[in-house]
């Protein structure tokens, strides 16, 4: 049989009357039911970045008006309009700070990390780079931050193609805003918003003498894209082909190549 009395608790150095039920104190319930909200507010009620919110509006907007003359398109149109505050969403990260850490700027799918040629509009230095090429599909967090400290030094844009940001060629012949940043030591990095299928609209809230700290935000992309980030050749990577990044927390690579370079993975 349960049995409810009341047990006094020293709390925040006040006594609180909670009563006790089936061996479960009513504060032990109090603390897992903040925990639910502090989930449900840090999982769900995220900031929508405000580039989204015309979008946002339009979409309820087509949702009910279509609804109010065709009651079942209201199912659909309900449907997209959730999924366009899902896409546009921009939720708070915890971003890893050390001089020679480079951080993901994108959410998203690694697509390859090799030594390729750099494109003619990415003013880059003479020499070998590597490229770190990340997919973003329109599930993705689309908010872009910065991979590393540094002064914008160059942001020359390209007018190109849409095609698919997950095929190689989508680097040098997709519609594209390029960035170069200069780290306190001089190195250059560069960093490209690609527009892909979908996307058609690249922002970037950054100019050419802003010094951006390592996982602000900088841009966002409307609707499934890419970014690709440029280091030299010798720097040593912390990701692999096909491995999921989180933008503004997933170190990419070491600039100081002092921590070996990661070549093998396992699929479960």
């Amino acid at each position: 049989m349960v049995t409810l009395h009341r047990q006094l608790v020293m709390l925040d150095d006040k006594v609180v009357g909670l009563p006790i039920a089936g061996g479960l104190r009513a504060s032990q319930v109090k603390v897992k039911s903040m925990n639910i909200l502090k989930s449900v507010k840090e999982e769900v009620l995220v900031p929508i970045h405000p580039a989204g919110w015309p979008f946002i509006f339009l979409f309820w907007l087509v949702t009910l008006v279509g609804g109010y003359y065709w009651q079942p398109f209201l199912l659909p149109g309900s449907f997209l309009s959730l999924w366009c505050i899902y896409f546009f969403r921009n939720p708070k990260r915890t971003t890893p700070v050390a001089a020679n850490l480079v951080i993901s700027p994108a959410d998203g799918r690694v697509l390859s990390t090799g030594v390729v040629d750099v494109p003619d509009d990415l003013p880059l230095p003479d020499g070998e780079w590597r490229r770190i090429s990340i997919f973003m599909n329109v599930f993705d967090v689309h908010v872009n931050r910065a991979p590393v400290a540094g002064k914008v030094i160059a942001a020359p844009y390209h007018k190109g193609a849409f095609l698919n940001a997950s095929l190689d060629k989508a680097s040098e012949k997709n519609e594209r805003q390029n960035m170069v940043l200069e780290m306190s030591s001089g190195q250059q990095i560069g960093v490209v918003q690609i527009a892909g299928l979908v996307a058609r609209r690249i922002i970037l809230e950054a100019a050419i003498g802003d010094q951006l700290n390592v996982g602000q935000q900088y841009g966002i992309i409307r609707f499934g894209s890419r970014v690709d980030v440029w280091l030299p050749a010798a720097t040593t990577v912390q990701v692999i082909p096909g491995q999921t990044m989180i933008a503004g927390e997933t170190v990419l690579a070491d600039l100081s190549a002092s921590v070996p370079e990661i070549t093998e993975s396992i699929y479960r």
